[in-house]
C-alpha cells in the first residue's frame, strides 16, 4: 500500500484536518500520479456538506487534479513516469454497457465510480485531489498538453468539460446565440469555450459586478438578471442557454429567453429541486435538458481545444490549510473564478 498525505473532513458541520490515506499498490494497468494541484469545485462543497446525499466519512474531496505520473503498472502503455496528467471526476466504469461503449463512461449504467465519496471495484472507498498522490487506471488518465501550466489545468478536469460537453453536444458555433447564466467558476469557463466555438455569447448575471471579467473573457454582452426588464427585452433570443448555477432559480423567466427549438441545459447541481412550468416549454418547442460532465475521450478533446484557443481558468493558488476558508469564501461568491490548492502544502 501507497501511504498519502491528505486533508479529510469527518462530518458536514466539520473542518478539514491532516491525515493520511492509503493508495492501492498498482495493478496491472494502474498509473501512480503525484498530484501538484486540485481545484475546489461546488460539487466538493456540496459533498462535504452532505447536501447530496449520505456520505461515507472521513471524506477527502477533489475530482480537479493535475500532477506528474510518478510510477506504472506492468502493462501500461499509454503513459510513462514523469508525464504530465490529470484526473476528473471519474476513476473507472463498467467498460462492457452501451454507453461505455459509446465512450460517454459518465452514463455508465451500471454507474461509474467517482473519484471520491464512491467505491471502486476492489470494494474500497475512493479517496480525491486534496492530497498527494493517487492511483487510476490508465483508461481514466488525461494528458495534460505542455502549453497549459498544471495549476491552471486542474480546474479543466471538472469546470472545462462541465462546460465544453454540453456546448458541444449542442453545436455551439458561428451563427448561435448562446447565453451563459452565472459568472462563476462554470460560467468564465464556458463563456471562454463558446466564444472559442464562435458562438455569440451573452453572460445573465444577477449583477453587473463581473461586467469587465466577462467581455475580456470573450462574452458579447453582459446583462444583469436583477432587472427585471432584461428578461422582457431578450424574450425568444437564445439558441441555447447553459445554466451554471448551483442556486433554485425561476426556471420559467428563462425559458423565455428561447428562441423557437431552443434549449437550456443545467449543468449547475442545486441541492433542492427545481419548478417547471411546462407551458414555458410547450409554446416553442422548447427543450430542458441536463448535462454531467463528459467522458474520457470528449475530456481529451476538450484539454486539446483549450490548448489550442489558449483557454485557461483563472485561478487563486491557496495551501491545504486555508480550504475552510476557501469553502466560506465560494459560498459567499468571492472568488475569481477558481481556488487551487498548492499540494505540495500537505
Amino acid at each position: 500500500m501507497i501511504t498519502a498525505k491528505a486533508r479529510a473532513v469527518d462530518g458536514p458541520d466539520k473542518q478539514f484536518h491532516a491525515t493520511e490515506i492509503k493508495r492501492r499498490d498498482l495493478d496491472s494497468h494502474d498509473v501512480l500520479i503525484e498530484i501538484k494541484y486540485a481545484g475546489i469545485c461546488h460539487s466538493d462543497i456540496h459533498t462535504a456538506h452532505g447536501e447530496w446525499g449520505e456520505v461515507n466519512y472521513p471524506l477527502v474531496p477533489g475530482h480537479e487534479i493535475a500532477g506528474v505520473v510518478s510510477a506504472i503498472g506492468p502493462n501500461v502503455t499509454k503513459y510513462k513516469v514523469g508525464d504530465r496528467v490529470g484526473v476528473g471526476c471519474m476513476v473507472d466504469s463498467c467498460g462492457e454497457c452501451e454507453n461505455c461503449r459509446q465512450g460517454e463512461e459518465q452514463y455508465c449504467l451500471k454507474g461509474n465510480i467517482p473519484t471520491y465519496a464512491g467505491v471502486d471495484k476492489y470494494g474500497e472507498p475512493t479517496q480525491g485531489g486534496y492530497s498527494t498522490h493517487i492511483v487510476v487506471t490508465e483508461d481514466f488518465v488525461l494528458r495534460i498538453p505542455d502549453n497549459i501550466e498544471l495549476d491552471v489545468a486542474a480546474p479543466l478536469l471538472c469546470a472545462g468539460i462541465t462546460t465544453y460537453s454540453p456546448l458541444n453536444h449542442w453545436k455551439s458555433g458561428p451563427g448561435k446565440k448562446v447565453a451563459v447564466v452565472g459568472m462563476g467558476g462554470l460560467g468564465h469557463m464556458a463563456v471562454q469555450i463558446a466564444h472559442a466555438m464562435g458562438a455569440e455569447v451573452t453572460v445573465l448575471s444577477q449583477t453587473l459586478n463581473k461586467k469587465e471579467d466577462g467581455l475580456q473573457l470573450g462574452a458579447d454582452n453582459y446583462y444583469a438578471t436583477s432587472n427585471p426588464e432584461v428578461f422582457e427585452n431578450l424574450a425568444g433570443s437564445f439558441d441555447l442557454i447553459i445554466n451554471t448555477v448551483s442556486a433554485k432559480l425561476n426556471m420559467d423567466d428563462y425559458f423565455g429567453l428561447l428562441t423557437l427549438d431552443g434549449v437550456l441545459v443545467n449543468v449547475g447541481a442545486p441541492a433542492e429541486p427545481l419548478s417547471v412550468n411546462v407551458f414555458s416549454l410547450i409554446g416553442h418547442r422548447r427543450s430542458f435538458a441536463g448535462s454531467m460532465i463528459g467522458g474520457i475521450r470528449e475530456t481529451q478533446e476538450m484539454l486539446d481545444f483549450c490548448a489550442t484557443h489558449n483557454i485557461v481558468p483563472k485561478i487563486e493558488v491557496i495551501s491545504a490549510d486555508s480550504i475552510d476558508e476557501a469553502y466560506e469564501r465560494v459560498l459567499a461568491s468571492d472568488v475569481k473564478y477558481r481556488f487551487v490548492i498548492d499540494v505540495s502544502t500537505m
